[in-house]
């Protein structure tokens, strides 16, 4: 990004970060304080030119690359303790990691309960993939019957039924129409 501040990249990365999304052309007039589009419009060509963005198939903006790549510093025992050392193995980008197809990607933060038993909580975020076809037991967001919902998948036949992660739920079979929206690849929570 030879010509472009390492503070513009850092505010898109702000932005994203807080909003899950690029910013949209007005946006980043606001954020950058332009008078018109067409400076943001100029700003974004070369945002685009340097590989720091790129479109996506409808238009909207989409970080390329690695947000912040973290130190993966070693193992650590999820059974009995064992004596660890720190040890600088890797550097991960969590995009690469959790994302494997980020043009067909897209997050959803979790309500209720119906898959706590599966690990995935209300306030969790969960990273879906379009167009994957759902294997059996794969957590896919569905729309049954004009709803939508998150539960695991299970096909038998060309019978399709919807199995919560939690057993004070009933199965989900379709009375009219399903539409598999993706299938979750990754389940984000924060502590903090």
């Amino acid at each position: 990004m030879s010509d472009i501040a390492p503070s513009t990249k850092e505010i898109f990365l702000e932005y994203f970060r807080r909003e899950g999304r690029m910013p949209s052309y007005s946006e980043i007039c606001d954020l950058f304080d332009y008078k018109s589009k067409n400076a943001a419009f100029r700003l974004v060509k070369k945002l685009i030119d340097v590989g720091f963005l790129t479109k996506s198939a409808k238009g909207r903006l989409v970080p390329q690359g690695p947000l912040k790549p973290l130190k993966v510093l070693g193992t650590v025992q999820a059974g009995f303790p064992t004596p660890a050392e720190e040890e600088h193995l890797d550097t991960l980008s969590l995009d690469d990691y959790l994302i494997g197809k980020p043009e067909a990607s897209f997050l959803v933060r979790v309500t209720g309960d119906s898959m706590c038993e599966e690990g995935i909580m209300a306030g969790d975020l969960v990273i879906v993939e379009r167009n994957r076809t759902p294997k059996n037991g794969d957590v896919v967001i569905a729309q049954i019957d004009g709803d939508w919902t998150l539960k695991f998948f299970d096909k038998k036949g060309s019978a399709v039924r919807l199995i919560p992660g939690n057993k004070n739920y009933p199965v989900l079979i379709p009375k009219v129409e399903l539409k598999i929206g993706g299938v979750v690849t990754s389940v984000i929570r924060k502590y903090l």
